[in-house]
């Protein structure tokens, strides 16, 4: 596991949970929005924590934590992932995970065997805007498979998409809600220049543009909600 940086408390990523985050080095996308392009571009061994470093300090917060977010990057792209979740769950952490569903294999794996507990995929954009919008060639068809997985399972989950003017319409976010139609949970996450950006020269979509693109994806999702307004 290459582990490039941890927050040790957040009340915001895991839903009913007080935890920590993991934050691993390397993606297969290049999202020009990416707040963590430096966890994108930079993945070497620099500036790493060992994971005898993170789970020391697990041990240390086991009666304050419920549990913790692996997110990146791209998770599901580590080497060890599943035995790293393994140890964590057998301390009586519960796990999350973020990813952005191009590996239907390797996340149906954990959750077939029961080692995740919740599941955030990233929905970048509508299927014909995926590669301009990743950066890359992506085959939609892996994460449509990953959509049907979640919807279709046991397992708590949500779908997002993070709005950027520059590479989302309203129509844009109206042909997400018809792919993922049938989801109980989906949040338009308002774009924010975390100062450590793959691209420069993107921006948001003001309040009141953000509240009527909600409406027209809860016509589909009447659960849509808004995230960083």
């Amino acid at each position: 596991m290459l582990i490039k940086g941890l927050q040790k408390t957040t009340l915001l990523d895991f839903p009913q949970k007080v935890a920590c985050t993991v934050f691993t080095g390397g993606c297969n996308f290049r999202c020009p929005f990416c707040h963590n392009a430096s966890l994108v571009l930079g993945a070497g061994d620099a500036d790493s924590i060992s994971e005898d470093e993170f789970f020391s300090f697990l041990q240390k917060r086991k009666n304050i934590l419920d549990g913790v977010c692996i997110t990146g990057g791209e998770p599901i792209l580590q080497v060890g992932l599943e035995d790293f979740i393994k140890r964590i769950r057998d301390m009586g952490f519960a796990v999350k995970l973020d990813t952005n569903g191009s590996y239907p294999d390797r996340l149906g794996n954990l959750l077939s065997k029961g080692l995740l507990d919740y599941v955030a995929v990233d929905v970048k954009n509508s299927k014909e805007k995926y590669p301009l919008t990743c950066g890359t060639e992506v085959d939609t068809k892996k994460i449509s498979e990953s959509i049907s997985m979640l919807i279709c399972g046991n397992t708590p989950y949500e779908f997002r998409t993070t709005v950027v003017r520059e590479h989302h319409t309203p129509q844009d976010i109206v042909d997400i809600t018809e792919w993922i139609k049938g989801t109980k949970k989906y949040f338009l996450q308002c774009f924010t220049d975390s100062g450590d950006l793959i691209s420069d020269g993107l921006s948001a979509y003001s309040p009141e543009e953000m509240a009527q693109i909600l409406a027209l994806a809860q016509k589909n999702i009447p659960e849509t909600e808004l995230r960083g307004i």
